[in-house]
């Protein structure tokens, strides 16, 4: 069988990479052979986020992929391949989010920067399922106070890239770190007006077990870490049993998984004489569009906690922790 383009290019990455690695010997840093900001490649929405906050005008970020696209089963195509080659540096989120794409990654490696976000978080706060042993759970940007090691472990990164705006870079780190505080406390509060017995979130996947932890609600996903999982007809008559004995009043589907495993649950409820509503769309494994609010870290978290909150029953306003998600002016005229 003749190997795809794609295919072909990755073939004759130790190559390209050589003749790449030229330009800049071992060790030497960006700021040695380059002028202007940064060219930096960034995987996911979340971790190009991050970048750009703490890079600010010192970076150009490429995001690879987009808003709705799913990092479990994404594969580097032939123009990705190529970016991340002309790219100064390369940010990835980690702990194996980034599956398919890790042999990529590691060849890249042996030519320019390539640094994992996630590298400073104490491994105390992973978490580890029992049917995924040895591989922390990567979702952990749901916790917002465990996302935050990761604007730290940015700033390193740039500043070993340009020594000569660490300064800089130090001071965007601490102001996106007190924003994040904000959001953290916010999320707290508005999951907290939850009433107990209605503080259960279900679903696609197990993408929200940090948030779960974090800000103590009960979180329950129809497939497991990874979308790439088979969701079983048992697994979803467990999960509609526990929504009709609980007597839960929604269910969530998410923005880059399919929404069928989701109406499986709300059709089984039904059957068995309980109304269950989808609560929303919620942002698991990619942020909202481009050059929305919903479009940043910040925004994704506040649209899921604000989502979830209003859905259960608690007390969140419509237009989120400071009034910025979308619609809010229309759902509060209502």
């Amino acid at each position: 069988m003749r190997p795809t383009p794609a295919a072909s290019l990755l073939l004759m990455l130790p190559a390209a990479l050589l003749a790449a690695g030229c330009a800049r010997q071992p060790g030497e840093s960006v700021a040695a052979t380059a002028d202007g900001p940064l060219g930096v490649v960034a995987t996911t929405g979340m971790v190009a986020d991050l970048v750009r906050e703490v890079g600010g005008d010192a970076v150009e970020v490429t995001q690879i992929m987009g808003a709705g696209v799913d990092p479990h089963l994404y594969k580097a195509t032939r123009d990705d391949v190529q970016t991340i080659l002309d790219a100064d540096a390369v940010f990835y989120s980690g702990l194996m989010l980034e599956g398919k794409m890790a042999d990529t990654l590691v060849k890249v490696g042996r030519s320019r920067p390539v640094y994992a976000v996630t590298e400073l978080i104490d491994e105390s706060k992973l978490l580890e399922p029992d049917d995924a042993a040895g591989h922390p759970d990567p979702h952990v940007w749901m916790d917002v106070g465990a996302w935050s090691a990761c604007v730290d472990a940015v700033a390193e990164a740039l500043s070993e890239l340009r020594p000569d705006r660490a300064e800089a870079f130090a001071k965007r780190a601490d102001a996106y770190a007190a924003r994040l505080a904000e959001l953290d406390q916010y999320v707290r509060r508005v999951v907290a007006s939850v009433p107990a017995e209605r503080r259960v979130l279900v679903t696609s996947h197990d993408a929200f077990n940090y948030f779960g932890r974090a800000y103590e609600i009960e979180v329950l996903g129809v497939q497991g870490l990874s979308t790439e999982s088979e969701a079983g007809l048992r697994r979803v008559n467990e999960l509609v049993s526990l929504l009709v004995t609980r007597e839960a009043p929604a269910v969530f589907v998410e923005s880059s998984v399919s929404p069928k495993n989701i109406q499986a649950l709300v059709d089984g409820a039904a059957s068995r004489g309980h109304a269950v509503k989808i609560g929303g769309e919620l942002f698991s494994d990619a942020m909202g569009a481009a050059g929305t609010y919903e479009g940043t870290y910040v925004g994704m978290i506040d649209h899921n906690a604000t989502t979830v909150a209003r859905a259960l029953g608690g007390d969140a306003p419509p237009g989120g922790m400071s009034g910025a998600l979308a619609g809010a002016e229309e759902e509060a005229a209502r």
